[in-house]
């Protein structure tokens, strides 16, 4: 087994995030872990539950409430009021991707640019068998999902300025 592999499964297990048996949506797996209540409640406000329930597959690179934590006092209040909406489209599409990418695949993509929903670029780095997506670290990996996979991360991305 690949170094980061084994990292991101041993990551998993630490973390406390386990996917299901048969599992859900990205949405059912992420609304099913209390870890993702804060992802939940801004993919609800941004009213992008039904894409991310899709077909896909999409591949979500997944803020925890932690990550959420970190943004300056009072951003993610404000980025949940109807009038923030398309800011709040604009961040949570820069952490999906299309496709079905599995860890594997990711560690591939060492110092690449990969085109995110929203349309910008995310850089991936691998490095001691730590995965970084720009500068978040993925601390677990592959969390299945019926219509793609959650990768998680301990930061929450933000979009490039247009």
């Amino acid at each position: 087994m690949n170094k980061v592999l084994t990292f991101g499964l041993a990551a998993l297990m630490a973390s406390g995030v386990v996917a299901q048996t048969a599992p859900g949506t990205i949405v059912d797996v992420a609304a099913g872990n209390s870890t993702f209540s804060t992802l939940v409640a801004a993919v609800t406000a941004a009213d992008l539950a039904g894409t991310l329930s899709g077909a896909g597959p999409f591949t979500v690179f997944a803020p925890t409430n932690a990550a959420f934590d970190k943004l300056p006092a009072g951003t993610v209040a404000s980025l949940l009021k109807p009038e923030n909406k398309g800011q709040l489209v604009s961040i949570l599409t820069y952490h999906v991707v299309a496709g079905k990418v599995l860890s594997g695949e990711v560690v591939k993509l060492n110092g690449k640019n990969v085109k995110t929903v929203n349309g910008a670029t995310v850089r991936v780095t691998v490095s001691g068998g730590k995965v970084k997506v720009n500068n978040a670290n993925v601390t677990a990996v592959d969390v299945a999902a019926s219509n793609g996979v959650i990768h998680v991360i301990d930061s929450v991305l933000l979009p490039p300025a247009k």
